[in-house]
């Protein structure tokens, strides 16, 4: 008899029952439950990597849910799951050059603007770090203090008000054309996720989903 393996871990699975005629198998490894087939795509395990794929692509909920064929609430709730395995990067390379800014959106509704603020590595373009909310000293300090444990070599910004108190004044630039790698990325955003353009009905509901697709795109 074909052993049946675990789509998770591919260590060996047993029978455990049916559910609507259909065969179900558990992992004897890491105990989840399975089946070979499924009748809502939802659960078919190349589900997930499609979904990243596109939120890549700059398709929006709907659209994504168009394609698949499952609900634009299941697509949220696997945007949120995908998002909580992935975590930032470590980075060992010290004495590098950043830059730093902040794009704006919309949450909820256009009358209510938010902000991105992150933090690039200038020669590999590397997302450091990111966080949405408001523009405060408060807010930003831990994105420039993860960026300052990398003894940066310089950091480049805009003429915000509150960069001059958190970046050491040796170390911190602050001129015209001096952010304009990440200004273009920050074009680059705006093209591939669909939340970020400003001119479109396909902006965030929720803090939640934009901060998970961010995550998704960043470093998924």
């Amino acid at each position: 008899m074909e052993k049946k393996h675990c789509p998770s871990c591919n260590g060996h699975a047993v029978k455990n029952g049916k559910q609507k005629g259909n065969q179900r198998y558990k992992c004897k490894l890491c105990q989840k439950s399975f089946q070979l087939q499924y009748q809502y795509k939802a659960y078919e395990p190349q589900v997930e990597p499609l979904i990243k794929r596109l939120l890549k692509e700059g398709c929006g909920v709907r659209s994504i849910s168009r394609i698949i064929g499952i609900s634009p609430k299941t697509v949220l709730a696997k945007i949120i799951r995908i998002s909580k395995d992935i975590k930032s990067p470590s980075m060992a390379k010290f004495g590098c050059i950043y830059e730093v800014d902040e794009p704006w959106s919309f949450i909820g509704q256009k009358t209510n603007t938010i902000w991105l603020t992150y933090a690039i590595e200038r020669e590999t373009k590397r997302v450091i770090d990111f966080f949405v909310g408001n523009k405060t000293k408060e807010n930003i300090q831990p994105l420039i203090g993860k960026v300052l444990s990398l003894y940066p070599k310089r950091i480049y910004t805009d003429n915000l008000n509150v960069y001059p108190s958190l970046i050491p004044k040796e170390i911190h630039r602050c001129f015209q054309y001096c952010t304009n790698c990440i200004e273009r990325n920050n074009l680059t955003l705006r093209t591939h996720i669909k939340r970020l353009s400003r001119r479109t009905i396909c902006f965030s509901k929720n803090k939640t989903y934009l901060e998970a697709h961010l995550r998704i795109y960043f470093w998924g």
